[in-house]
């Protein structure tokens, strides 16, 4: 997997969480969520492993129930019988500090907690959860959602903004409350003996420019490496454009050191469709390559055949099949840049841009599509075995560049 760190990206601690740096120079995280039940021993350990093979580098798991606290050692040790590494973290709330309690296995299976001071206050509770932390050596992330925020915070913040000659919008108010929850928190437990470096921070809401300006301002008053991503993103089309846009502003602008897109799944969707999102952000942004990238040509008048279309398909399935083989034998071939383009008015030179390209011949031209390799005409190819001479001139080119690579 490449890595290109900005160089205006907003510098943070880093926290190690089960041997996974997050922060500092570490490349952006990705994270998902089981939506088993942890109770469930071999359907939560089923899609741990589907995450992490997706490219899920830290799963967090539901830890509500005495079985489910139960169970996660055994979860950890199945996972590791079978080699999986993926770090788990336990998701907390309410009862937290119980389980933690009664349940020490779990508290030191676990490679992080997850608290949310808004179920759980800044008490004795919280108090506990923290120290179970420190004896265990174990990181906490702090999360704030807006659905529950610490009223009694909410309550003194509305009330001082009451008595200003210009009072805030009861929105902005809300927003200086999810931030100054999570950094009260934070100083608590420090002032509870949990290091520095052990703490990662979040805030979370719905709404996209609400949650882009909450992380603008948590960014500009913490160096804890911050976890960004909208709390319900909702499903299909909506929830991944929304939480494109967010995560987007906020990357481009240096913010973020682990991302999560929330997305509601349809029924008997892949749960690893969000992870799979993750990656196209940041690859679209430049910041991390997790495959070759294959621009198309979206089609017009010139192009009135369906030929590049079922292309550019063709050659998307044989790369996707390609790439378990592929990043172990040819490291960086993630960063290839592959181009199917559909006629001659943008097919060479979006071809000559690309690492190889194929520019085919639109409606009426000459059926005959040059093939570009680094900038220069490598060959022209035509008749019925386009797709299939092109795949291997590809599979070529990735074996004689990338093999160049491969640690000896």
């Amino acid at each position: 997997m490449t890595e290109q760190n900005s160089a205006t990206r907003r510098f943070s601690q880093t926290v190690d969480v089960g041997g996974i740096g997050i922060g500092g120079s570490n490349p952006i995280r990705i994270q998902s969520m089981t939506n088993t039940d942890t109770a469930d021993i071999e359907a939560t350990v089923k899609q741990i492993k589907e995450l992490g093979e997706a490219g899920s580098e830290l799963v967090r798991i539901t830890v509500n129930t005495k079985e489910a606290a139960a169970a996660v050692d055994i979860i950890k040790e199945l996972l590791a019988r079978d080699g999986v590494e993926v770090p788990i973290i336990g998701d907390f709330h309410y009862n937290g500090h119980i389980l933690l309690r009664d349940f020490p296995s779990c508290a030191s299976f676990l490679d992080k907690y997850r608290i949310n001071p808004g179920n759980m206050g800044r008490n004795a509770n919280f108090r506990q959860m923290i120290e179970i932390a420190i004896q265990n050596e174990k990181p906490v992330r702090i999360g704030v959602n807006w659905g529950s925020v610490d009223q009694h915070l909410l309550t003194r913040l509305m009330d001082k903004n009451a008595r200003l000659p210009v009072p805030k919008d009861a929105h902005e108010v809300l927003l200086d409350v999810v931030v100054e929850s999570a950094l009260q928190s934070a100083r608590m437990a420090e002032e509870f003996g949990l290091a520095h470096n052990k703490i990662i921070l979040s805030v979370k809401l719905s709404s996209v420019p609400d949650v882009v300006k909450a992380n603008q301002i948590l960014a500009g008053l913490c160096d804890y490496p911050l976890h960004i991503g909208l709390t319900e993103a909702g499903m299909g089309l909506q929830g991944i454009i929304a939480s494109t846009a967010a995560l987007t502003t906020l990357l481009s602008e240096g913010i973020g050191d682990t991302i999560r897109v929330s997305l509601t799944p349809a029924p008997g969707e892949d749960r690893a469709t969000e992870v799979r999102i993750c990656q196209h952000i940041l690859q679209s942004l430049g910041i991390r390559a997790f495959t070759p990238s294959v621009s198309a040509c979206p089609g017009c008048g010139r192009t009135t055949s369906t030929f590049f279309m079922e292309m550019t398909e063709e050659v998307n399935q044989s790369i996707a099949q390609q790439m378990k083989r592929w990043k172990t034998e040819y490291p960086g071939v993630e960063s290839l840049k592959v181009a199917v383009m559909g006629c001659v008015v943008n097919g060479p030179g979006e071809s000559k841009y690309a690492d190889i390209g194929i520019s085919l011949p639109g409606t009426g031209e000459n059926p005959k599509a040059p093939v570009f390799i680094d900038g220069e005409l490598h060959t022209t190819l035509s008749g019925p075995t386009i797709v299939q001479d092109f795949i291997k001139i590809l599979e070529n080119y990735v074996r004689q560049k990338f093999a160049q690579s491969k640690p000896s």
